[in-house]
């Protein structure tokens, strides 16, 4: 099962990380949101730029954000290993953020990550446990890669994920018939004047 984890003490790292010439002109365009001075302040944005076009967050990809942000590396290193939108790790094509704070739980959870850690493999899928996700009204709730899928079971994360396998992309949000957060089936209140 490729679970993913927080520590990468025992990953293989890269030697060196540059960005290209594309994913740079977005770094620039995230810091030029910032007064000069303040550039620190693009960490997160740009951390998510390295990782976009790593896959992960290697030591290295780290170390020349904090050059171009002129940050100390252990500045970068505590935003990187704080939040879980940051790989230290190599990770599957599709990463399945599994929420189980207690309304995820509550409403079944477990059964949902069951299903995801049977589908890690570490290439196509690989499964991370995480705190709330903030779609608690939709519970239970997966994230996958910038997607949410909403209002899961066991066999409805099964079709979430053989669509994956399939190479087609479901339609993120609830998968039962509601809109947003709004009730099953449609309205039940407010229908009138």
């Amino acid at each position: 099962m490729a679970m993913i984890t927080a520590d990468p003490k025992d990953v293989p790292q890269v030697a060196h990380f540059s960005f290209t010439p594309e994913y740079m002109a977005k770094v620039e365009e995230q810091i030029a949101h910032y007064p000069p001075g303040r550039q620190a302040s693009a960490v997160i944005a740009v951390l998510d730029l390295a990782q976009r076009q790593h896959g992960w967050l290697p030591r290295a990809a780290m170390n020349e954000v904090a050059r171009i942000l002129d940050m100390a590396p252990i500045r970068v290193y505590e935003v990187a290993t704080f939040y879980t939108m940051f790989q230290l790790r190599p990770k599957g094509k599709y990463l399945l953020q599994v929420c189980t704070t207690t309304p995820c739980w509550l409403r079944g959870s477990d059964a949902v990550m069951k299903a995801c850690q049977h589908a890690a493999d570490g290439e196509l899928f690989s499964v991370q446990e995480v705190e709330c996700l903030g779609g608690c009204v939709n519970a239970p709730v997966v994230q996958i890669n910038d997607d949410f899928y909403e209002d899961l079971d066991e066999a409805s994360m099964n079709k979430v994920l053989d669509a994956f396998r399939r190479g087609e992309t479901p339609k993120p949000g609830p998968q039962v018939d509601r809109q947003t957060s709004a009730p099953e089936g449609g309205l039940t209140t407010l229908k009138g004047e």
